[in-house]
This record gives C-alpha cells, structure tokens and sequence, in this order.
C-alpha cells in the first residue's frame, strides 16, 4: 500500500458579504485625496457637463476643483458672509451661491464675474439651485421660512412659497417637470409646491409631536417617488398616493445630512454624522455597502460619470475616492467589433484579416497508432513534502521540527501533530529535547492556545509536555517563562469564557421574556 500524505485540515470560514458584486464595484473607489479647508465644507457638487468640475463650498468662498488633477481651477470669494451651496448649471457655464447674509448671486464659471445679485431673503439662504429643465430659473430655500424661485433673465422673483413655519433647508426642483419644488424644513415637514398655482399641493410628515427636523430631501427623475432624510431616518413617499410614506430605514446612528444617486439613479448614497456613508439599493431598499470617513459628513456628491465620490466633512477636510475607469467603458468597443464581423459587413468583407496575425501551433501531433495497439500508461511519482518524506521513513522529531519553521501556516502544523496521535508518536516526536527544540513547541502553544480551531489540541500537547518535562523544570529561565505565559493565557480564557457564559444566560432571559409578551399580546386577540 503506497503511503497517504497528511491530510491538511480545511476550517470552514464564514460567509461575509464584502466579496459580492456589488460590493468589489464600491470598493474600487480607493486612494481618497484629502484636501484641508480651514472651516466645515458644507456644500459639494459635480457639474453634469463634461468634464465634469465640481465646486466645493466652504467658509466665505466657492472652489471649483478639476477632477482629474483634484487641483483647485477657480476661487470665487466675493461673499461677505458665510458661503453656501454653491451649484453649476447643468451646462457648466454659470455658478449660483447664497450666503448667511440672505444674499444669493450668480457668477460666470470662466471669469467669476457677478452676472446677477437676487436680493430678497432677510435671512441665511442654504440652498441655491438651477432647475434642471429650466436652466434660466433658480430656486432658493432661506432661514426666513421662504422658497422663492427665480427668473434668471430679468433678475426677479418668479414666486415665493411661504407655507413653512420654520428653518427650510433644504430643496429639489423635479427634474420630469419644471413647476413641482419639494422642500424640507425644521417645521418637520416637506411640502410640494406647484408653480403654476402658487399652492402647497402636499404636505408630508411632521404629524408626530416629536418629530425631526428634516435635513435633505430629493427626488427620483420619474417624479413619483421623493426621498427624505429627518434625524437617522431616511423615508421614502409616493406621491401619486397622496404622499404616502411607503418605507423607513434605520440604519444610521446619527442624523443624516446629505443624499444623493448614483450615476444610474439604481442606488441611493446616504451621509450622516455618524462618520458612515451607506449604500442602498433603491429596488430593496437594503443596505449594499458601508464607507467610513474621519469625521462626521455633512455634504456627498458622486459624479455623473461614476468615477468620483467627494464627500465635506465637520473638520473642513474634502475627500475625493477615485475610481478607475475602465478603457471601453462608456464607449464602443472597436475591438470587438472588428473580431465580429461587423467592420467586415460594412465593408464588403474586404477586412478578413486586419489585425489577426498567423498563429503557430506550440505543440506538435502526435501520431496516430494503430487500433489494436496496447499503450501503457505513465504516471508520474508523487512529490512529498518535507515533512511526509521525514514521516514515512517514521523520522517523527525531526518531522515535526519541519513543520515549527515560521513559514509554515498553523494548520498544516496541527494536521501533523494530529497524524502524530493517530501513530501513536507524538510522544516519540515530544521526547529527548533540549531548550533550543522545545521552545518552538512551546511558542506555537501560547501563540494558539486561545485559537478556537486548535485549542482543544493545544491543551493535550500542553498536558503531555507538562507530564514529560515536569521533574527538569526551572533549569531553563526560557523555557520557564513560556510555560508561565502559556498558564496566563489559558486563565485569561477561562474568565472569558465566563463571561461569555454570563452573557449568553442574560441573552436568553431577554428573549425568553420577549417571547412570553408577546404570546400574552397575541392571546387576548386571538379570543
């Protein structure tokens, strides 16, 4: 009977999700670029227009920054207050921006030059926007309680919606029809409003006494579906039911201060002051993936081209994650295109081999023998490894001295001392040595003992080296000192045990005592 090599033992390792598909395209967003502003980087966004430049808007000023450099293109510093929310047309040509003066004003991108001073909120203005089908109007929400909209041309009020009674901070134009603007307020509220009449057509939350003020809103391009962020609750309403809340999710510790889509309006990101942004697939409204930053977030933006999410942050740092973007994504492929034929179709068939070189064939044929020829087969001798040569020819120390090197992983160490009790060699392979051999042994020992895949093995080998090496103890101060960690080690798992089992019995009482509430609920309804 030939000889059967250590069997190495695999350990089942948990499933986790950060292999998923979903989750290595999130991942590809690296190398994030911290750019230090010195006050809270309250407002970012990226143009819709190639390429695709994004302000970034932080105490007194707006910066536009270029993406692929992260290099600031141009500073637009003409505030005398406090700037915020400064926004590009959807053409990249003009710069919109309000400040805590109440003050909202359009800059030309190229030249910052003021092209028009809209002056009429009495207090801080958060939000400036251009609507997105009417690129000559603009929408301002202010701490006045007021949501005007704007005619760019004439520099004047399209209409005002004072329906609110508190702080608006935040507003959307629908990007399917230029007359609906959905606002959200310290009032608890949001509100839809309708140009054409100049009537708050639905009002949505703030039913509850207790409720939060409302931080960000958006909606989905079909306008049927509006988004809302009030404390760590993100809500989501059909509009074409009245406004009807149809999902809450919870999965934030801290308030939420920003939302925004993804390049292909299929994921919603979330930022909040829990330092976490988290992913959500709109479709099933789960959590997909999580990215932690330093500080808390306070603005996010990812650009319409997928390739950059920025995100401001408490402490006045501006990250940038990247992504790489790949070489024919977002174009044709002309390559595939040749290999198909489709080149060929247009043209005739004249490009039958235009980039296609004559291959050679590596290998040579074989010759074909005859049918009744006999062939014997060869097969090759199995390697062993070091440590099943020394274990065949029943060398059992020196086979395990093989396997305490430092470039061997632990499993396959533990998968030959276990073949070593099946021979009934371990002690054999244990016997006869020296401080200089047991102390890997015993290294191996304290560094596992506490490894729930080999800790039972670790006390046996413990338990026969103490009955071996007991009675010649204290002659090494090495060998000592391991056998004094390796105790240490075992009483500090001990009382974690303990606690463990503390835990697991507190557990069980909360669920058991959950579990009898609620069959005393279900039970009178029931009768």
């Amino acid at each position: 009977m030939d000889y059967q090599p250590v069997l190495v033992q695999r350990h089942a390792r948990p499933q986790s999700t950060k292999h998923s598909p979903e989750s290595r395209y999130w991942r590809q967003f690296k190398n994030p670029v911290f750019i230090k502003e010195y006050a809270p980087v309250t407002s970012v966004q990226f143009s819709p227009a190639k390429p695709h430049r994004y302000a970034v808007t932080a105490a007194t000023r707006v910066q536009i920054y270029a993406p692929r450099t992260q290099k600031v293109t141009k500073t637009i510093s003409r505030f005398k207050d406090v700037a915020r929310s400064g926004n590009i047309r959807p053409d990249g040509k003009l710069v919109v921006a309000g400040d805590d003066t109440g003050l909202v004003q359009i800059f030309d991108l190229n030249s910052r030059a003021i092209l028009r001073t809209l002056d009429s909120h009495k207090q801080p203005v958060h939000v400036t926007k251009f609507s997105h089908l009417s690129p000559t109007q603009v929408l301002s929400c202010s701490d006045d309680t007021t949501v005007k909209l704007w005619d760019v041309p004439s520099q004047s009020e399209a209409i005002t919606f004072a329906a609110h009674t508190d702080y608006v901070r935040t507003g959307d134009v629908s990007s399917s029809n230029p007359h609906l603007v959905l606002t959200g307020s310290y009032d608890a509220t949001m509100r839809l409003f309708d140009s054409r009449s100049g009537e708050c057509e639905m009002i949505m939350g703030g039913d509850s006494p207790g409720a939060s003020p409302v931080e960000q809103v958006l909606m989905l391009p079909s306008g049927t579906v509006a988004l809302s962020a009030a404390g760590p609750i993100l809500r989501m309403w059909d509009l074409n039911a009245g406004g009807r809340c149809i999902r809450a999710l919870s999965n934030h510790q801290k308030t939420i201060t920003s939302l925004a889509f993804d390049a292909n309006i299929g994921r919603i990101l979330t930022g909040s002051l829990d330092q976490m942004v988290k992913v959500y697939d709109i479709t099933t409204y789960k959590v997909v993936h999580t990215m932690r930053y330093p500080a808390a977030v306070l603005c996010l933006a990812i650009s319409p081209d997928a390739t950059h999410i920025a995100a401001g942050m408490s402490d006045g740092t501006l990250s940038v994650r990247r992504r790489q973007q790949k070489a024919l994504e977002g174009g044709v492929d002309f390559g595939n295109a040749l290999r198909t034929g489709t080149y060929e179709t247009f043209l005739g068939g004249i490009l039958p081999s235009i980039g296609q070189g004559r291959l050679k064939a590596k290998t040579k044929s074989k010759p074909i023998g005859d049918v009744d020829e006999l062939r014997l087969e060869s097969r090759r001798a199995l390697r062993l490894r070091e440590y099943d040569r020394l274990l065949k020819s029943f060398k059992y120390s020196a086979s395990l001295d093989s396997v305490l090197r430092k470039n061997i992983p632990p499993v396959t160490t533990f998968s030959l001392i276990q073949e070593l009790i099946h021979r009934d060699g371990l002690r054999s392979a244990l016997s006869g040595r020296d401080d200089v051999l047991l102390e890997p042994v015993l290294r191996l020992l304290v560094k596992h003992v506490s490894d729930p895949r080999f800790g039972e093995m670790v006390c046996d080998v413990s338990t026969l080296l103490i009955d071996m090496y007991a009675p010649v103890l204290s002659q090494s101060p090495l060998i000592d000192s391991l056998f004094l960690r390796l105790r240490k080690k075992v009483l500090a798992e001990i009382r974690f045990q303990k606690e463990l089992k503390k835990a697991k019995g507190t557990l069980e009482m909360v669920f058991s005592s959950a579990a009898l509430a609620a069959a005393s609920l279900d039970a009178p309804q029931s009768a």
